[in-house]
């Protein structure tokens, strides 16, 4: 097998380049040295890692593409602070407490002929808005209970509408329809809209759906005063 070392029996011949080898009587005075070993097999077990390089251009692109989705369909879902639970309704039509003491506008309407008859030069005036109904049994009993100097007027949007026989009556037509625009009052079929106004042509009384004249009588006996 081999020739003892001169230094120390039992030893194999080792190669002359090694030089003189000893050997503790210690073994733990070698631990140091085989730690150093231990990690240098470690190493070269382990799989060399790569160096980590940053993403190429078109990866880069793609991932800035995807947060940006998110990112807008978070935005878009994400429960508002003071958001409406629900639609918004429509303005609400005012009531005929809130157009009195108002000042009837300078409106121009007009008659059989299409000439035009300055609303303001008829006043005290009684006004049927006839555009969704004729009602003439209405027109008739209004006409009856206006007292002497109340003029009676039917308003159609197109062209007047004929009036009962035998009645006092001015029937005209508001094509541009800016008596219903000041009233804010849509037609409804089978009643009329009833409005009076003053000699100073302040409107005194609206009433939306005039059922019969005792709607407003009191009101219209009032305007001769």
């Amino acid at each position: 097998m081999g020739k003892a070392d001169a230094d120390g029996p039992g030893l194999p011949d080792l190669p002359p380049e090694w030089g003189r080898v000893v050997v503790p009587n210690d073994a733990s005075a070698l631990a140091d040295e085989a730690e150093q070993v231990r990690r240098e097999l470690r190493r070269r077990a382990s799989p060399r890692r790569r160096p980590w390089r940053p993403p190429g251009l078109p990866l880069l692109v793609l991932l800035i593409a995807v947060v940006t989705t998110v990112t807008g369909l978070l935005t878009a879902t994400w429960p508002r602070t003071g958001r409406s639970p629900g639609p918004v309704a429509d303005s609400p039509e005012p009531t005929p407490t809130q157009l009195t003491d108002r000042a009837l506008p300078a409106l121009d309407l007009v008659d059989a002929g299409q000439s035009p008859v300055p609303l303001r030069g008829l006043l005290p005036a009684v006004v049927l808005l006839v555009d969704g109904c004729p009602c003439p049994e209405l027109v008739a009993d209004t006409a009856l209970a206006a007292p002497a100097g109340v003029t009676v007027v039917t308003v159609a949007s197109e062209r007047p509408r004929a009036v009962p026989t035998g009645t006092e009556v001015r029937a005209l037509a508001d094509p541009a329809g800016g008596l219903r625009a000041f009233l804010q009052q849509p037609p409804r079929p089978e009643t009329a809209t009833a409005l009076l106004a003053d000699r100073t042509g302040r409107v005194v009384l609206m009433v939306a759906e005039a059922a019969s004249v005792s709607d407003y009588h009191a009101e219209l006996v009032r305007l001769a005063g």
